[in-house]
């Protein structure tokens, strides 16, 4: 068990029976009354961030969650496989615990995945990644109004909005936590 005095970022905790990563906290002592501690959780397994207060001194179970860097080999027809780069271990999660993560990665690709009691829990793509347009619609000559943007297809098959230059077998670069166009990247 570890107290709130414990709380550091990127800590790992089971509350209320879920699984969370400590975001932000912040200690306050008010002038009246007793201390206590606001923080931001992260749920591993379903991504949302929530508001706790905790009471100063307030005890909560400390877990250990490990991330490792593993590669993307490919899909079954109910899972993906990773293997660790050091140890060559594969693993199999399912498709739909690994959600959307396939819309961002192409087999060799490298990610995060965090493991709790030997199970993966989450997988991280990296933040930004660059992937190839293979159908984008021609821009209209004259359609230069602001902020004009298309949806073209990338090569892992996920549907990007992009400026209306971005062209087929252009190379773009995606932000993965947003799912949003950020450059066109020269290769």
């Amino acid at each position: 068990m570890a107290s709130t005095s414990d709380f550091k970022k990127g800590m790992g905790i089971k509350y209320e029976g879920n699984i969370y990563t400590i975001v932000d906290f912040q200690h306050v002592k008010p002038g009246k009354g007793g201390a206590f501690v606001r923080t931001k959780l992260k749920n591993i397994i379903k991504g949302n961030v929530i508001d706790k207060t905790f009471r100063a001194g307030e005890k909560v179970e400390e877990i250990r969650v490990e991330k490792t860097t593993m590669q993307y080999l490919y899909a079954e027809t109910d899972s993906l496989v990773f293997m660790d780069s050091e140890t060559y271990e594969q693993i199999h999660v399912d498709k739909d615990a690994a959600g959307n993560i396939l819309d961002y990665i192409k087999e060799g690709d490298n990610v995060e995945i965090s493991m709790f009691e030997e199970k993966p829990i989450s997988i991280e793509p990296p933040i930004f990644v660059t992937l190839k347009v293979v159908y984008a619609e021609p821009g209209v000559r004259g359609d230069t109004a602001t902020n004009v943007t298309k949806s073209v297809e990338v090569e892992t098959g996920a549907k990007i909005n992009v400026p209306i230059f971005v062209n087929q077998d252009d190379f773009i670069k995606i932000d993965t936590r947003s799912g949003e166009y950020v450059e066109r990247v020269k290769k």
